[in-house]
C-alpha cells in the first residue's frame, strides 16, 4: 500500500507569483522511502497520489504594505487611485513607510500617466507581470479574477474546476478548491488568505481514499515585494526615465549587464540570517530575478553563480522566450564535492534579433594550472603548487557579430564584431597570488584574440578583489606596481617575475566614466557620490552584514564609447540594515548595466 509519512512546506510565507511544492515523503508498497510523486499516470500496485489546494474563503482580506508586504497596511495614496496605478502599489504600512518610499513611488505615478497618455498600456504589464509566455504572474492588484473563473495563463496550478467545490468545516471555516496539483503557484486572489494543502492516497480504481488524509496550512499569501526602479544615467547628462521605454536600444549602442545572482547553494540561512526565509527559497529568488534582469532590457547578460540545473531547468528556456540565445560554462569539479547538479558557472546570453555568435571559448583555470606546473616547475613543487592553484573557477568568452552598424556609408558590409568575457575569479580571500594569476591569465587568453582580429573588448564579472587590489590594478592599468603589497603573498612563486604581470588590452573600468565625464548634472553628481573617490569604483556591488565592497566589475576597450549607465545603489535605496539579499532584492551583489556605441575606426 502506498502510505503518506510526512508532508511540510519548504517556506513559511506563500508569495504571489512564487511556486509551492510541498515536501511529501512516501511509504512506497515495496517498503522503500521516496519524495518522488505517485501520479495517477503511473500508479504502483494499484495506488496513486491526490492532491487539492484550497483558499480560506473566511479570511478577512485587508490591504497589505506594498513595500513591506508582512505588513498591515494602515494608509492609502489616493493619487494612486486617480492615476489608476495598481492598487496594491498604493498602500503602506506607516507614514515613515511612505516618507522613505516616496522617491520611488513618485515615478508609479508619472509612469502610469505617461503610459495611458502615449498608449494605454495596460498597468500590470507595466508594472512588472509576466506576460502569458513567462513563468508566473507578479499582478499584485487586491481586486483580482472572481473565484468562478478558469486559472490565470502561464501558472502551473493544473486544471481548475470552472466553478470549484466550497467545503464547509465543523468550525465554521469555508474553503473553495483553488488547484488539484502537487505544486500551486499563489494568485493575486490569494493575497491575505490562508491556503491548505490536502494530499492522500487512494485506490486508483475506487477512488476511495486509503489512510490518512494529510493536509498543512499556509501563512496568509503575501505579494510579491518590488524593488526602487534603477534608472540609466547618461555620463554627461540628466537621469533618464526608468529602463522601462521601449526595451529597446537605440541605433548603433548595444547593452551590456553583469550581475552575480547568488547560487542557490550558497543562499543558506547561516550565511543570510537577516533575510526571511521565504525570500531565501529559490522558487521565490528565482522569479524575482527574472523579473528584474529582463526588465534591464540588455543586448547581452553576464551572469555569475548559475548553478548547472538551474541553467538548464530555468533560465535557458525562460530567456529563450524573450529572445536570447545562451552559452554556459560551468566550473570543474576537482575541488568541489557536493551535488554535480548545483556546482555554478558563468552563463552569457545574447539578444538573437541584435547578435549573431561567431566563436566560443572556455577557460579552465584548473587546466592552465596543470600547464603551468608541467612546464615552469619541478616535479617536488608540482603537487604544493596545484594544491593551491586548483580552485575549480572558469571564464567564458563569446564573439558576437552585431546585426547593426553605425559606420554609415563609408564602410558598407563592414562587420562589427564584439569579444565579452565572462568570469568568476577565486573566492579565497587569502589567495592574493591566484586571483591574480587568474586575472592575468584570463587577459593573456583575451590579448590572442585581439591579435587575431580587431575586436572591442568586454570583461565582465565578480573578481572578488576590491579595487586597489592587484587584480584591479592589472585590469586597469595593464600592469602592477612591483611594490604592491599583493605581490608579497607568492609561495609557490606564480608571479616571479613580477614585470611579467602585464597586458597590452586598452581596458577602461566601465563605471569610472562617472568620474572622468566634466558634467555637472544633479544626476551625475549624485552618482558620483557613490563612488569612490580615489579608485573611481562604485563605493559597493557587493552588500552583507559581513561585507560591503566592489569586487563586481565591468571594463571595456577604449574603442567603445560608454553612453550611460544603470544607476548605483546606496543604503537608503537597500533600506533594511543595508544587507541584501533582501525580499526586495534577491542576491548579495547588484546588477552593473552599461550601454556601449562602438567609435568610429580612424581610417589610415
Amino acid at each position: 500500500m502506498l502510505t503518506v509519512l510526512r508532508v511540510h512546506l519548504p517556506s513559511e510565507i506563500p508569495v504571489v507569483g512564487c511556486e509551492i511544492t510541498p515536501y511529501v515523503l512516501l511509504r512506497r508498497p515495496d517498503g522503500s522511502i521516496s519524495t518522488d510523486d505517485v501520479p495517477e499516470s503511473a500508479p504502483l500496485n494499484g495506488y496513486c497520489m491526490r492532491y487539492k489546494w484550497y483558499r480560506n474563503q473566511g479570511d478577512q482580506r485587508v490591504a497589505v504594505c506594498s513595500v513591506h508586504p508582512t505588513e498591515q497596511a494602515t494608509l492609502q495614496c489616493l493619487v494612486c487611485l486617480k492615476e489608476k496605478v495598481p492598487i496594491a502599489k498604493s498602500y503602506h504600512c506607516t507614514p515613515r513607510c511612505f516618507s522613505d518610499a516616496w522617491q520611488h513611488h513618485r515615478s508609479l505615478h508619472d509612469r502610469a500617466k505617461k503610459t495611458v497618455n502615449e498608449n494605454g498600456t495596460d498597468e500590470e504589464e507595466v508594472f512588472g507581470r509576466f506576460n502569458s509566455s513567462g513563468s508566473g504572474s507578479f499582478s499584485t492588484g487586491l481586486s483580482g479574477v472572481a473565484p468562478n473563473l478558469v486559472q490565470s495563463p502561464g501558472l502551473n496550478n493544473g486544471p481548475i474546476p470552472i466553478y470549484p467545490t466550497t467545503v464547509a468545516e465543523k468550525n465554521g471555516e469555508t474553503w473553495s478548491e483553488v488547484a488539484f496539483s502537487r505544486t500551486y503557484t499563489p494568485t493575486a486572489d490569494d493575497i491575505n488568505h490562508v491556503l491548505k494543502f490536502e494530499c492522500v492516497a487512494i485506490d486508483v480504481e475506487t477512488r476511495i481514499p486509503v489512510g490518512n488524509v494529510n493536509t498543512v496550512l499556509t501563512s496568509r499569501v503575501i505579494p510579491a515585494p518590488s524593488p526602487t526602479p534603477r534608472r540609466m544615467v547618461p555620463v554627461s547628462g540628466d537621469l533618464l526615465g526608468q529602463l522601462d521605454l521601449d526595451g529597446r536600444t537605440s541605433s548603433g549602442t548595444f547593452s551590456v549587464l553583469s550581475y552575480n545572482i547568488l547560487s542557490d547553494a550558497y543562499a543558506t540561512s547561516e550565511a543570510y540570517s537577516y533575510c526571511p526565509t521565504w525570500a531565501l527559497s529559490w522558487p521565490y529568488r528565482r522569479q524575482n530575478l527574472l523579473r528584474e534582469i529582463i526588465g534591464y532590457h540588455a543586448d547581452i547578460l553576464c551572469l555569475q553563480e548559475v548553478q548547472h540545473d538551474h541553467f538548464e531547468e530555468f533560465f535557458a528556456p525562460e530567456f529563450d522566450k524573450h529572445g536570447y540565445q545562451a552559452f554556459y560554462k560551468k566550473k570543474t569539479s576537482e575541488v568541489y564535492g557536493g551535488n554535480p547538479n548545483t556546482v555554478d558557472g558563468c552563463a552569457t546570453f545574447f539578444r538573437r534579433d541584435r547578435f549573431s555568435h561567431v566563436k566560443k571559448y572556455e577557460v579552465e583555470f584548473n587546466k592552465a594550472a596543470q600547464s603551468l606546473t608541467d612546464v615552469a616547475m619541478a616535479a617536488g613543487q608540482k603537487k604544493v603548487a596545484l594544491s593551491r592553484l586548483i580552485k575549480d573557477n572558469v571564464a567564458l568568452i563569446v564573439v558576437l557579430e552585431a546585426k547593426f552598424s553605425n559606420y554609415g556609408t563609408d564602410n558598407p558590409g563592414k562587420r562589427q564584431l564584439i569579444c565579452v568575457a565572462n568570469t568568476h575569479v577565486s573566492v579565497h580571500h587569502e589567495h592574493k597570488d591566484v586571483k591574480l594569476w587568474q586575472v592575468h591569465t584570463l587577459l593573456k587568453g583575451l590579448e590572442k584574440i585581439a591579435v587575431s582580429a580587431d575586436i572591442p573588448m568586454l570583461v565582465c564579472g565578480d573578481f572578488d578583489s576590491v579595487p586597489g587590489s592587484a587584480p584591479h590594478a592589472l585590469l586597469a592599468n595593464g600592469k602592477v606596481d612591483p611594490l604592491h603589497p599583493d605581490l608579497a603573498v607568492d609561495p609557490v612563486g606564480i608571479l616571479r617575475p613580477t614585470n611579467k604581470i602585464t597586458h597590452q588590452l586598452p581596458l577602461v573600468s566601465v563605471y569610472s566614466s562617472f568620474a572622468r565625464m566634466a558634467g555637472v548634472s544633479p544626476g551625475l553628481e549624485q552618482q558620483r557620490r557613490r563612488m569612490d573617490a580615489s579608485t573611481h569604483e562604485p563605493l559597493f556591488t557587493n552588500c552583507t552584514r559581513d561585507f560591503i565592497g566592489t569586487p563586481c566589475l565591468m571594463f571595456a576597450a577604449d574603442s567603445l564609447s560608454v553612453e550611460s549607465l544603470l544607476e548605483l545603489l546606496d543604503e537608503e535605496n537597500l533600506r533594511k540594515n543595508t544587507a541584501i539579499p533582501s525580499p526586495e532584492w534577491s542576491s548579495d551583489h547588484i546588477a552593473l548595466l552599461a550601454q556601449f556605441r562602438c567609435k568610429p575606426r580612424i581610417r589610415r
